[in-house]
């Protein structure tokens, strides 16, 4: 591994073992674009990105993803670039709307389970974990104790954007690692997205630190403040 990957990566492997964790990870343009208008993402970060994302995985016990990722990116969600074992895998899906064949769902060994609102867990196509859905969707909050009630403490939230937004406006991330790709698109999907503001003083100022990986992608690691003591 190289210098710049361990050092992005030494809060993880330096923090108290078992000590509860909320991470997430975003890869973007300069611009803030995550995909183009047509939706072509592949890929926007270079290699040693991908490299950290398998590093990030193979630290956590569970990995997230919302099931519109699931739909349009069908990713594996293992660990294969980099040594160690893949985690859990956890889709975020309210209304039953994962494909049977979707390739996290594919049998190795890693547990499969299901945030579905608890009307629609009959034909989970891995381990149901009912979670109530308000007005506005699952609350982050909800996802994380239910995930923690089942032991995976270690927890990355990776997709998609709407998915890491949410979990950034409701303040339960403890990091965001921001991948800034050298590339302007110029149009299609942003990135993060989340409730406006009026002032800037409202505006989240994350303690930050940045590593220029080979290749040129920067890596911003924010680290935000805990919101709420009984999730932490």
């Amino acid at each position: 591994m190289n210098d710049s990957l361990t050092a992005a990566l030494a809060p993880l492997s330096e923090a108290e073992p078992g000590r509860p964790l909320v991470i997430a990870q975003l890869g973007q343009s300069l611009d803030g674009r995550i995909a183009t208008p047509t939706g072509a993402s592949k890929y926007i970060n270079g290699p040693i990105a991908l490299d950290f994302l398998h590093h990030l995985r193979a630290r956590v016990d569970a990995v997230v993803v919302g099931v519109g990722t699931v739909i349009a990116d069908d990713p594996q969600l293992t660990v294969r670039r980099v040594p160690g074992r893949s985690p859990a895998r956890v889709v975020i899906d309210p209304n039953g709307r994962m494909p049977k064949t979707a390739k996290c769902l594919t049998p190795d060994g890693a547990p499969v389970y299901v945030i579905q609102s608890p009307g629609n867990c009959d034909s989970c196509p891995g381990e149901a974990i009912p979670v109530p859905s308000g007005p506005a969707g699952i609350d982050p909050f909800d996802i994380i104790t239910a995930l923690r009630a089942k032991e995976m403490h270690r927890i990355l939230i990776e997709g998609g954007a709407a998915t890491i937004s949410r979990f950034v406006a409701a303040r339960a991330l403890d990091r965001l690692y921001l991948l800034v790709a050298p590339v302007l698109i110029g149009s299609g999907k942003a990135g993060l997205e989340l409730p406006p503001i009026a002032e800037l003083s409202e505006a989240l100022r994350p303690s930050t630190r940045s590593h220029v990986l080979d290749g040129g992608d920067v890596l911003f690691d924010c680290q935000f403040e805990p919101q709420r003591e009984g999730v932490r």
